[in-house]
Formats: C-alpha cells, structure tokens, sequence
C-alpha cells in the first residue's frame, strides 16, 4: 500500500517499511509508536482534503540532528560585517509499520 501523509506541514509518499526523516515530534520517545490522521492520498483513493478513516502508524527509530549548514551573511563593501552561522535542524526518524 502506498499513501502520501502531511506531517509538519510537508508532504510524505510512504509505503509501509519505508523510513522517513521528519520535522521534530517533541512528544516522540525512541520506541513509541505513532499514528498520522491527515492522510492525502491512499493508492488511487484522493482524499478533500484528507481522507476519513485511514491512519498511518510508525514507530519512532530516533531522534537527532542533521548536518551543519553554513549559512553566511555579507553586505557589500562593509568588510566588517561578514559572519559565518552554522544551523541544524532537529529530526525525527519513523519507519512506517502500517497504512490503513
């Protein structure tokens, strides 16, 4: 089965087994197990917007964060305020367990 799920304001294609990286759950403990409700689509089944009755369920692998960014900032011909940031952005890995 395949299913698209919104999760943190951002789209998934899932199957089940697959792993997918999303944006931070602060409630979320390695081990616990997850259920998604807003399901977009599910094989050929279009939901308006969501469809009713299907969830998505995972367990959670990790929690962690992703490599650094370099993000710099530069205004031209004031040398003195070229800066270097770094930035990571916190995930959470979820293998997909069951759609339905």
């Amino acid at each position: 089965m395949n299913a698209v799920v919104k999760v943190g304001g951002k789209q998934y294609y899932v199957t089940e087994g697959s792993e997918i990286y999303v944006e931070k759950l602060n409630n979320a403990e390695t081990g616990d197990v997850v259920h998604f409700d807003q399901v977009l689509m599910m094989d050929n089944k279009v939901g308006n917007p969501y469809l009713t009755g299907v969830t998505v369920t995972g367990k959670v692998l990790k929690n962690g964060k992703q490599r650094k960014i370099k993000v710099f900032k530069y205004k031209n011909k004031s040398r003195s305020n070229r800066k270097m940031q770094g930035h990571r952005q916190p995930y959470t890995k979820i293998q997909i367990t069951k759609i339905g």
